[in-house]
């Protein structure tokens, strides 16, 4: 059985969710996390988790999207998730490759979300993409200033240091279709590397569909592939993969029953 951490299922209409989401259980896949980039996405999110037994959800908005009004504070923001079926907080982070909003902006909502991870004691799922340093040094400013939060880098694609001091301040690394990529040896590198209590596989979809699927739509199931992979990467039996990152997943997603 497998864990799909990370995936975007209202970004499919509700037919296709129906089927998705029966695929993905013939694949194996028990549980799926659908993830929130805006708080008006919230209601949908929570929708879909009381639709499908196997869905779970989170509650956040996305760096691209932290330049389009006023922010939430932490307590609204750790008010969302009180519903039974969400588990997390986010997705929330720095994205500077893109750079579709403001960096202070994306900044000020990425230090507002680790304050509702730590009101709400839910975890949060952490976007990175070209913003390593920056990434770090709020994570270590508000562990300082406020203490204790659980959090995961999500669909890792990021530099060594980054994923080795997250996992130093007891944060866990996700690992996407990106893993399965050609180039993406430096990333197979770090998964090998990285201790086996912090590891988790997601999708990301509808995007990063792993190979043999790349360059079309992605979609719960085909974790499978990623995890494969992983699991090569690791030199262990795919079974022990399943079990290993399904209880990790567990003990940092300890709200859902």
């Amino acid at each position: 059985m497998l864990i799909d951490s990370h995936c975007h299922l209202d970004y499919f209409t509700e037919a296709e969710s129906e089927q998705i989401v029966a695929r993905a259980r013939e694949a194996g896949v028990t549980r799926m996390v659908t993830i929130g980039v805006r708080m008006s996405q919230a209601a949908a999110v929570k929708a879909l988790t009381e639709r499908f037994p196997e869905v779970w959800g989170t509650v956040g908005i996305h760096p691209h999207n932290a330049g389009e009004g006023e922010l939430p504070t932490p307590e609204a923001i750790a008010a969302e998730a009180e519903h039974p079926r969400i588990i997390g907080i986010g997705e929330s982070g720095l994205d500077y490759f893109y750079d579709k909003a403001p960096r202070e902006a994306q900044a000020e909502n990425f230090r507002r979300h680790i304050r509702a991870a730590r009101l709400a004691g839910l975890p949060l799922a952490i976007h990175a993409r070209q913003a390593d340093d920056d990434i770090l040094t709020i994570l270590r400013e508000e562990r300082d200033a406020g203490g204790w939060f659980d959090f995961l880098l999500h669909c890792f694609s990021s530099g060594r240091e980054l994923a080795e001091k997250s996992v130093e301040m007891g944060g866990y690394v996700s690992f996407s279709g990106i893993l399965t990529f050609p180039r993406s040896q430096d990333i197979r590198d770090v998964a090998r590397d990285l201790p086996a209590d912090r590891l988790l596989v997601e999708t990301d979809s509808p995007y990063l569909a792993p190979v043999p699927f790349r360059g079309k739509r992605c979609e719960p199931g085909m974790v499978t592939h990623t995890a494969r992979v992983l699991a090569e990467v690791r030199g262990m039996e795919m079974a022990a993969l399943e079990d290993l990152t399904s209880a990790n997943f567990r003990r940092l997603f300890r709200k859902m029953a």
